[in-house]
């Protein structure tokens, strides 16, 4: 079954911006486009009835597409206009995409996102990609010379979805991957005979991690050899090494673990911290 990009829509100015970057992935990868926009009734004695306001959010709905498709005649587009809550209708959208493509308000370079509610609880609730796209995003930021930037931790299967989906990126878009792997000091009771012996045969801490992410990324490389890749390990926290180098990114991929805790479903540290002060859109990828 081929899966379709579907782009969440509500009418503002960040989910066109989001509307418009799907229709330019869907084009890359000849996937059809999905578009998807949840409506509530609002019920009051001035309010008109339920099929005029359909209506109107059809008709609204309708003029965002008719200019995606004039951008890009060769694209096949399909409209879901849905009455019922945004984050289950979103959700479910999601579940059905290859990926789920939204709009996300930012307020320049220091703060970044402003991440809403509702794409809060669909990036923890679904176990397809999301993508957060500002509206201050263009094509022009996907020129030649931008990375698509992953970050890899712990073994190769931990980020084998992440990579996987900025590999699948980079080679639609011709670009380069920039694979980052953060590293910090392990406390002393971490330290055993045999991972001390295992540091010592890789010549020490930063060593290991470059030898860690080359392991993670060689079966990508295999598989997409024509994709340029470059390596970058630093020491620091995933967030702040992921943060130093997105002024050189078209897109972020970040993983979060898809399984629910306790407390309900979460995005995870890493992707909350990039999600809310990365300029560039950032994909989120969850993984078992």
């Amino acid at each position: 079954m081929t899966r379709p990009i579907t782009a969440g829509v509500d009418g503002t100015e960040e989910s066109v911006a989001a509307l418009d970057w799907a229709a330019r992935e869907a084009v890359r990868r000849g996937l059809p486009l999905r578009v998807v926009h949840a409506w509530r009734y609002a019920e009051s004695p001035a309010a008109a009835d339920r099929e005029t306001q359909h209506g109107w959010v059809s008709e609204g709905v309708a003029e965002a597409v008719r200019k995606v498709s004039g951008l890009h005649p060769e694209l096949t587009v399909s409209v879901d206009v849905v009455e019922g809550q945004a984050t289950e209708a979103l959700a479910g959208a999601a579940a059905e995409a290859e990926m789920l493509v939204l709009g996300s308000r930012g307020h320049g370079r220091v703060l970044g996102f402003l991440l809403g509610s509702v794409g809060q609880q669909v990036i923890a609730e679904t176990t397809r990609p999301v993508v957060l796209v500002r509206a201050e995003d263009r094509p022009a930021a996907e020129a030649a010379g931008r990375d698509v930037v992953v970050g890899q931790h712990g073994g190769p299967e931990d980020s084998a979805e992440a990579l996987r989906f900025a590999f699948e990126t980079a080679a639609a878009r011709r670009a380069t991957v920039r694979a980052v792997r953060a590293w910090t000091l392990p406390p002393v009771f971490a330290y055993s005979p045999g991972s001390l012996k295992l540091l010592d045969d890789v010549g020490g801490l930063e060593p290991y991690e470059r030898q860690a992410l080359a392991e993670a990324l060689q079966p990508w490389r295999e598989r997409f050899p024509d994709v340029p890749v470059a390596e970058h390990v630093e020491m620091g926290s995933a967030a702040q090494v992921l943060l130093s180098v997105a002024g050189h990114a078209q897109l972020m991929v970040v993983g979060r673990r898809a399984h629910r805790t306790a407390v309900g479903a979460r995005i995870g540290s890493v992707a909350h911290g990039v999600l809310h002060h990365a300029e560039c859109p950032v994909a989120v990828v969850p993984h078992e």
